[in-house]
């Protein structure tokens, strides 16, 4: 099967297009054909040798932790799936989907979306896991609440604010005057430009800060917060110190593989409440330009490799 692998860690040109054995599927896990995976910053970030859990000591690896597929063969006690099922899965950080063919435990695996194609599929599970867990699991949004989403046009973002909304919760979102109609078309009761606007001066009180940025972004949210509220950030430790000066709690999280959240996620996609947004589709053997693109240029959805 063919498979992107990195050898070492450097720039887009350590990508390699390679030739592997197909996988075969353990006790509890599926061999799923690959027909497109998700290109998501943690990515370049392993590629770069910028991914604490990914060491030198690990490689090669094969990059990739979206895929949307069709389940060919089943692992002994893995009865919820069968094969010839479509299904979309954010796998764990031993394998990757930049590649024709993968196991995936059969825990992390939902059905694919009835509404979306493989492409459209392969684009949700971790960026929709992070807002799910960020917002819910980290953030204890609930009904009738009010968040901040910094970041609100990329690639979680967008998940952000409608999964905020599908919840009940008012929600205020920024992003650059650019990506305004895009925003607002996701359900955000506020927009803020960012470059033009200074979000503190807009909101007041809010539940929860769930923030995509960080840096000064993050230094400016303390404030909007009320006390007893939560800051949420996917980028760095917030400082506990300021945390406490504000009374609220903060925290930082890594996503994780989650197939029954997944199938909630699915729900809500079916029924109409929550949209995908693809910004370009790459075939596999791009995958160092998909990667370029993503980390270099303005990037509003997801980009997506189409395998087969």
């Amino acid at each position: 099967m063919k498979a992107i692998r990195i050898h070492e860690f450097g720039d887009i040109g350590v990508l390699k297009l390679e030739d592997l054995p197909k996988p075969a599927p353990a006790a509890g896990e599926l061999l799923i054909e690959v027909r497109a995976a998700s290109v998501n910053p943690v990515d370049y970030k392993i590629r770069e040798g910028k991914y604490p859990p990914v060491t030198a000591d690990k490689l090669p690896v094969t990059l990739g932790r979206d895929v949307a597929g069709v389940v060919t063969a089943v692992g002994e006690g893995a009865t919820d799936f069968q094969a010839g099922d479509d299904v979309f899965a954010m796998l764990p950080q031993d394998r990757g989907g930049y590649a024709e063919w993968v196991t995936a435990p059969a825990l992390v695996c939902a059905r694919k979306p009835a509404t979306l194609d493989m492409v459209q599929a392969a684009s949700v599970p971790l960026a929709a896991l992070t807002a799910w867990q960020g917002l819910f699991d980290h953030g204890g949004l609930e009904a009738g609440q009010s968040v901040l989403i910094h970041g609100a046009s990329g690639g979680v973002g967008p998940f952000a604010v409608q999964f905020a909304k599908a919840k009940g919760a008012e929600v205020f979102a920024t992003a650059s005057a650019a990506n305004r109609a895009f925003v607002e078309s996701l359900g955000a009761d506020t927009f803020i430009d960012y470059e033009t606007e200074r979000f503190e001066e807009i909101v007041r009180d809010a539940d929860l800060v769930y923030d995509l940025v960080g840096g000064e972004t993050e230094d400016r949210s303390w404030q909007v917060l009320r006390r007893g509220g939560t800051l949420i950030s996917t980028v760095h430790e917030p400082d506990a110190a300021r945390a406490a000066a504000a009374g609220v709690n903060a925290s930082r999280y890594r996503v994780q593989p989650n197939g029954d959240q997944l199938r909630e996620i699915a729900g809500l996609i079916d029924s109409g409440r929550v949209k995908i947004a693809i910004d370009r589709v790459y075939p596999l053997d791009e995958a160092a330009e998909a990667e370029r693109h993503l980390k270099d240029d303005h990037v509003v959805g997801k980009v997506v490799l189409k395998v087969a």
